[in-house]
Order: C-alpha cells, then sequence, then structure tokens
C-alpha cells in the first residue's frame, strides 16, 4: 500500500518570506515575486518566481550574485574546509588511463597526470611504452573549460573527427584532425547536440546530426526539436552539407548514426525523446542511389546493431526479453518470427548490457545484481569462456572490432580506480596493462551488496561502502546516494570523493532505484510515468533500512543526486522531511510541470509523462518538488547546486526550488544554493572545478550532520 500523498487543492499557493525564516540565522537574499498564476484543468498553479527562468537577466544575475554571497560567506566558516580541499588534492591526484582502442596501425588512449583539467588524447604503437599526444583539451582554454567530448575515426585510423563542448554545455562543435601530422584539416561544423559522427568507408566525409542554429539568446534554454541527420564533405563548409535524412511533420524525432564495419550500410537510430526503444533505417552505401529504408520500424522495443555479415545483421534488443537476448535478423526477413536467437535472455534477473565483436566472436557485459561480468561467444551463440574479474565491480568501456584479435577493457569498484587490461583472444590470456598508483590503501575499505524491501515489498539491491571493520552502532555519518530513472544503472564507480568521505569516518550506500536498467525493461517500467512514486519509495526504504539496521540515524543522514536524480532529492525531502540531516541536490529537475519548456527537457516526458495531459498533471503535481514544499515546515539541512551554462537541466529549476524553500523554511537548517560559473549539467567539468564542488559539499555535510575532519588532512598534498 503506498503512503498517503497530500494532493493540491483548487488553488497551489506560496506564503513567500523576503528574509531568514524560523530561527536560522542566515539573512537570504530578498526574492522578488509576481503575481504568475497558470491553470491546468481547472487547478490554479502559483509560479511566483517565474521571472528567474530568465537566465540572461541582470536582475537574475543580480540574485545569484547575492546568493553565492551567502552561500560562500556560510562554506567559508567551515572548520577543516582547507583540509578538505588539501586531502581531496592529493586524492585526485594520480594517473588514470582511459581504455585503449586500436585505430589503423596505432593505439589511442586517453590519460591525465593526476590533476590536469581535462585527459589528454594519446597515440602509440606499443601500449607498454610512451605514447605522443594526439589531441590536449588543455591547451584550448585557460581555465580547462573547453572539453573533448566525443571522437571517431576512419576505418584506417589516419582521421580523427572530435567533438568540443565549451563551458559544459551540451552543443558540440566537430573538428577534423590528420592522426599521423596531429595538425587540424579546416574543417568545423557546429549545432550538433547528443550524437556521434560515422565516417564514409573511403573517409572523403562524416555523417552527424544537427539542430537548427538557436536564435540570440536561445543557445542555453531554446528548445531543441527537429533534429537532422547531414553529409558533411571535407574540404567544404558546412552550409553545403548535405541533408541525409530528416522527419519535418515529427519535430519530436531525434537521429543517431553509424556505419557498419565493413562499409557498406549506414545506419539510422531514431528516437522519441528518452524512451530506449527505437527504429533502425538502413542505406547501402555501395549503390549510387541507395535510399533509406526502414529496417526494424515497429518501435517495439530497444535495437542495436553489433555487427553484420552481409545483409544478416546482429542485433542487440528487448523485443521478446525485456532483459536483452543477440539476434540474427536477414535484412530482407525482418520479422521476429524468422529471427535467429544466438544469446538468449539471462537466468534470474541478469541483464545483457552490450555486446561487441572482436576476431570474429562475441563478447557480452552481463548486468548481474548491479555490477559486470564478461563473456565470450562463439558466432553461433555458443558460450566459449568467462573473462575473470577482481570482484564486485564494473566492467568500462569494452573496445576492439571484428578484424582485431584482441580487446581492451577497463574495471573499476567503489574504492579502487579503473585498471585497464587487455584480453587475447585465442589464449583467453587477460593482462593488466594499467594500474594506478594511489595515495590510499583500497584495503582499508569494503563494499557490500545488501538487498533491502521496498514499500510495496520489492526487493531492491543497495551497495554500502565504509572503512573495514567500522561499527554499525548507529551514528555513522551515512550518505545515501539515488537514480532512479531512464533506464539508466548505478553501478560500482571509483571516484576520489568517495575515498575522503569515508576517510572521514562515513557510509557511502547507493540505492538501484527502480526506473534504472538495473534488471531491464521491467525495472525501468515500473519506476517510470505513473509508477515515479515508486522511486521515491524505494530511495526511502534504503533510508529506513539504513536507520534500522544501525548504520546510522536520521541526524547523520544524508541524501544527494543529480539531474533526475536531483529531483528525487527534492520530492524525497519534501515527502519525508523528518528522515534526514541534510540533503544535496545537484543540478535537479525540481519544477515538473515546465520541464519540458526548455532546451531538451520535452525529451524527458517519455519517463516523466507531461503536465499538457490531465493525467500527467495529476501525476506530476503529486510530487514535484518546487509545488510541494509547505511553508513552515522544518525541512533538513539542504544544499542545491547547478551551473550557469547547464543546457540540459537549465538552472532555472534550481533557482525556483532554491528561493521557494528558502521561503518555506519553518526550521533552524540553512537552505544554501551553491552556482557555478562557465559550468553545465556536469559532463567535461574541469577537474579543479570538481574538487571546488566536492570540497564545499563536504564541508557543509561536514558541518551539518557532525563529521570530524581526519587530524592529518592539515598536511598539504604531496
Amino acid at each position: 500500500m503506498k503512503r498517503p500523498i497530500v494532493r493540491p487543492g483548487a488553488v497551489v499557493a506560496f506564503t513567500l518570506i523576503m528574509t531568514a525564516c524560523g530561527s536560522s540565522t542566515l539573512d537570504y537574499p530578498e526574492t522578488r515575486k509576481v503575481d504568475q498564476v497558470d491553470d491546468y484543468f481547472g487547478t490554479e498553479v502559483a509560479d511566483p518566481y517565474r521571472w528567474l527562468e530568465d537566465d540572461t537577466s541582470a536582475e537574475t544575475a543580480a540574485w545569484v550574485e547575492a546568493q553565492n554571497r551567502v552561500t560562500n560567506a556560510y562554506l567559508a566558516g567551515v572548520a577543516g574546509r582547507d583540509a578538505i580541499r588539501s586531502r581531496l588534492t592529493s586524492l585526485w591526484n594520480y594517473e588514470r588511463f582511459g581504455v585503449p582502442e586500436r585505430q589503423g596501425d596505432l593505439y589511442v588512449y586517453s590519460r591525465n597526470d593526476g590533476l590536469q583539467n581535462q585527459s589528454v588524447v594519446y597515440k602509440t604503437a606499443d601500449l607498454h611504452g610512451d605514447g605522443g599526444v594526439l589531441l590536449d583539451p588543455n591547451v584550448l582554454s585557460p581555465d580547462g573549460t573547453v572539453a573533448l567530448v566525443d571522437q571517431a575515426f576512419t576505418p584506417d585510423g589516419r582521421l580523427m573527427a572530435y567533438a568540443l563542448s565549451e563551458s559544459g554545455s551540451d552543443w558540440r562543435e566537430w573538428r577534423v584532425r590528420d592522426v599521423q601530422s596531429g595538425e587540424d584539416l579546416p574543417d568545423v561544423v557546429r549545432w550538433s547536440k547528443f550524437a556521434g559522427a560515422a565516417w564514409l568507408p573511403d573517409r572523403t566525409g562524416f555523417f552527424y546530426s544537427r539542430y537548427a542554429e538557436p536564435g540570440p539568446d536561445a543557445e542555453l534554454s531554446g528548445v531543441n526539436q527537429n533534429q537532422q541527420v547531414f553529409l558533411h564533405r571535407l574540404g567544404t563548409d558546412q552550409e553545403r552539407d548535405e541533408l541525409v535524412h530528416t522527419a519535418p511533420d515529427r519535430p519530436d524525432w531525434g537521429f543517431s548514426t553509424g556505419v557498419t564495419e565493413d562499409g557498406r550500410f549506414l545506419i539510422v537510430y531514431q528516437t522519441e525523446g528518452t524512451d530506449p526503444r527505437n527504429r533502425v533505417l538502413v542505406r547501402d552505401l555501395t549503390t549510387a542511389d541507395g535510399e533509406i529504408a526502414p529496417f526494424l520500424d515497429a518501435f517495439d522495443a530497444e535495437y542495436r546493431i553489433v555487427g553484420n555479415d552481409g545483409e544478416t545483421f546482429y542485433v542487440l534488443t528487448d523485443q521478446g526479453a525485456p532483459r536483452k537476448r543477440l539476434v540474427a535478423i536477414d535484412r530482407d526477413r525482418p520479422d521476429p518470427d524468422q529471427w535467429d536467437e544466438l544469446i538468449p535472455e539471462g537466468a534470474g534477473r541478469d541483464v545483457l548490457s552490450d555486446v561487441i565483436m572482436v576476431d570474429d566472436r562475441f563478447i557480452a557485459t552481463w548486468l548481474v545484481d548491479a555490477h559486470g561480468r564478461l563473456r565470450v561467444y562463439m558466432l553461433d551463440g555458443r558460450p566459449e569462456r568467462d573473462i575473470p574479474l577482481p570482484g564486485l565491480g564494473s566492467v568500462t568501456g569494452v573496445t576492439g572490432h571484428r578484424a582485431d584479435t584482441e580487446a581492451f577493457f577497463g574495471f573499476e569498484s567503489y574504492t579502487r580506480p579503473a585498471t585497464i587490461y587487455r584480453y587475447t583472444i585465442a589464449s583467453g590470456e587477460v593482462e593488466a596493462l594499467r594500474e594506478p598508483e594511489l595515495t590510499f590503501s583500497p584495503e582499508d575499505f569494503v563494499t557490500e551488496q545488501v538487498f533491502y524491501t521496498s514499500l510495496d515489498g520489492t526487493r531492491v539491491p543497495m551497495f554500502i561502502s565504509s572503512k573495514t571493520g567500522l561499527e554499525q552502532h548507529g551514528e555513522n555519518p551515512t550518505l545515501l546516494y539515488g537514480y532512479g530513472g531512464f533506464n539508466i544503472s548505478m553501478t560500482p564507480a571509483f571516484s576520489p570523493a568517495t575515498i575522503a568521505w569515508l576517510e572521514m569516518g562515513g557510509i557511502y550506500a547507493v540505492a538501484n532505484l527502480r526506473g534504472g536498467g538495473e534488471y531491464g525493461r521491467v525495472w525501468h517500467d515500473a519506476g517510470r510515468l505513473d509508477q515515479k512514486q515508486n522511486v521515491f519509495d524505494d530511495f526511502i526504504a534504503a533510508a529506513e533500512y539504513l536507520i534500522t539496521e544501525d548504520y546510522t540515524s536520521t541526524p547523520r543522514l544524508a541524501i544527494s543526486g543529480r539531474s533526475n536524480g536531483g529531483l528525487l532529492v527534492g520530492a524525497s525531502l519534501t515527502e519525508r522531511p523528518d528522515l534526514f540531516g541534510a540533503a544535496i541536490a545537484g543540478v535537479g529537475v525540481m519544477d515538473m510541470l515546465r520541464f519540458h519548456e526548455f532546451t531538451i527537457g520535452w525529451a524527458w516526458t517519455s519517463d516523466y509523462g507531461s503536465s499538457e495531459t490531465r493525467e500527467g498533471f495529476e501525476t506530476l503535481i503529486a510530487y514535484s518538488p518546487l509545488h510541494n514544499l509547505k511553508d513552515g515546515t522544518a525541512y533538513p539541512a539542504t544544499l542545491i547546486t547547478t551551473a550557469d551554462h547547464d543546457d540540459r537541466v537549465v538552472p532555472a529549476h534550481s533557482f525556483k526550488f532554491a528561493a521557494t524553500m528558502q521561503a518555506a523554511q519553518g526550521g533552524p537548517e540553512p537552505v544554501l544554493i551553491r552556482i557555478e560559473t562557465s559550468a553545465g549539467h556536469g559532463a567535461g567539468k574541469p577537474v579543479a572545478k570538481q574538487i571546488d564542488q566536492v570540497t564545499d559539499e563536504w564541508a557543509f555535510l561536514a558541518t551539518e550532520l557532525d563529521v570530524a575532519v581526519p587530524a592529518d588532512w592539515d598536511q598539504p598534498p604531496s
């Protein structure tokens, strides 16, 4: 049975207080209100801070500056903040590598020497030796805010198309580099988002997806619709690019492209928003008049082409298998009853999360209770062997081409950064190529997986990391993290920030909530649309489990999440403000009635629904964080974080939520907002800015959860 949720009456109103609330000693900036009221199917909803949606206005800029002054003054007074920054800097300062991939006669990989703002791309003929720099994003901006966000190589490895993003924006600008000389060609392609590049087999050009150039002042906030596929020919201006595919009558359709390894087929994937289901279209590039034709057109499942033999395509799909399977489909006989199943759906709740082809075999990544396993299969689907992995963790970035005789992958956990491995297909040998040298001992920490019961009886997994031998006495400072949406799985991932928190005596817990992809399509569907409340119930049940099992207590329990996870935090603290001691809500979707009005927000209606329908409105208003803040409620200490260049979840969500929560706060705890400049949703964020943000978050938690900073952190990093 669901917990009762208080629904709004005919009028949803906000009581606005312009200064400090309750017994709080903070003097919040005055926030002007306007008489904005919207009518949703007969229900009037006030939106007094609508003006904060204009992130280019002078008044909004002044409000941002005033809020940052309050937050910075608060954080500057935290004892041990400098020591936290010092320790984080030391922990971040280790050499780390990306998973290499063979491109022509060379291997290409990324490397960061420790504190470089952006990782550098290297090329080498020998992975045991030192490589030469192919592309260093750090030289492109003095503050590291220009990031490399994508790259695509020609089949012979001689040219690299690479995409750059500025200040964290989702907009990407494509350029082309000669791999041998390291020089750029004159080509520049702009206004691309949410899609990569796919080269013609003769390397004369590449396919890419783009939107129309935004109007003045709309680059960060204008709605992104009507995506189109173009072919850019090298040596020509973008204005002359060939329009390859478009759907002008369906502005919500998005397109991404790929070219099969044999160079014969262009693959066009058509999606609708963030719905995992898609259509697949194919164009034969070997014929001069080849048209893009539907191949898998039912829009009934998720499909991804893994490889092909002629017109037989190997497809990873959840059609007929909610946890996915691999099938062979003849292009001329695409009906499901004509498919040949190669790798069936896994046993129990195992998910076939990824498949690549290497040396005429399939290497499959399985997700087993949210952690990774690797298995090799023959072309006919017969299992050949398991690839041994070192423990409870995540497989990252398996790479290789069908003609290669080796594959590469990374493996990491919450307490151990990624080690890079080479797997030799013929012998089955696994070689550790790169193991990071660390300033801490992973053996000092332990991660366990537990299972708890949610409100409706659903069994939910959770990872809990702590110092080895930490006692469960009910008073450990604990940070509970979650996401729960968009079919995204929360698998073990390393961060120096986690190690610092554990060294502070903290517990770090990650709950694998419904709405994610941990158990396939059914798990995702159980946490979206009118089932979204299950996600919040799962998260609240995780918090209650941590308290009941004596890991922690309410005054020492904090919750955290980003983006859809920021929504999770906002909804959870409005539903159960009594359960948490502190909350950090990062770049959250807080206004569930208007998220679809900005940039790519309309695409999220596949997970959330929309306030433009009566059913959607009734579902969304029930949990929308902005609209469920109640005046006079004692909310836990809350730090809201956002960025001025976030063009995915626009900062207005956080601005309006912060202003409303500050006014509503009926208790003594602070409600702060930290607004980063020259930053976006998070991708490509410079290391220096990452350290700055975690320093402030851990300083906030140290104060609010009464956490002692270790004495030896007073020393500067070595």
